[in-house]
């Protein structure tokens, strides 16, 4: 139950190919972004919809079934936890950035050709 007080489960459509990176001996890191939609009527009855991107960090393992199998546009479901960090940019200014860790990737897109 402990691993409740931090824990996200999402499911969306990656925007771009991962970006994977070898770390260290033997370490694989990979970085991605996925869109989730969610829809609701605004107080005109007009359908809204509106898409939330979640930057995504995915270590060994899943670093390597990301680089294999996951592509621009593929549906994934995520389980996994909220990180911030900052970070100064190239102009002096502090930067705040919120990811998730993901523990879990499950592919949901049918495999092309």
């Amino acid at each position: 139950m402990s691993n409740l007080r931090n824990s996200v489960r999402l499911i969306g459509h990656l925007g771009n190919a991962p970006e994977v990176k070898e770390v260290g001996t033997n370490k694989k890191v990979a970085r991605l972004s996925i869109a989730t939609n969610e829809s609701y009527k605004n107080d005109q009855g007009e359908k809204i919809e509106e898409t939330q991107w979640h930057n995504l960090i995915l270590w060994d393992k899943n670093a390597t079934i990301a680089e294999k199998y996951l592509h621009k546009g593929s549906e994934i479901s995520i389980e996994g936890k909220l990180t911030s960090r900052n970070y100064i940019d190239k102009s002096g200014i502090k930067r705040y950035v919120t990811e998730i860790v993901v523990n879990e990737v499950l592919l949901l897109s049918k495999k092309a050709g």
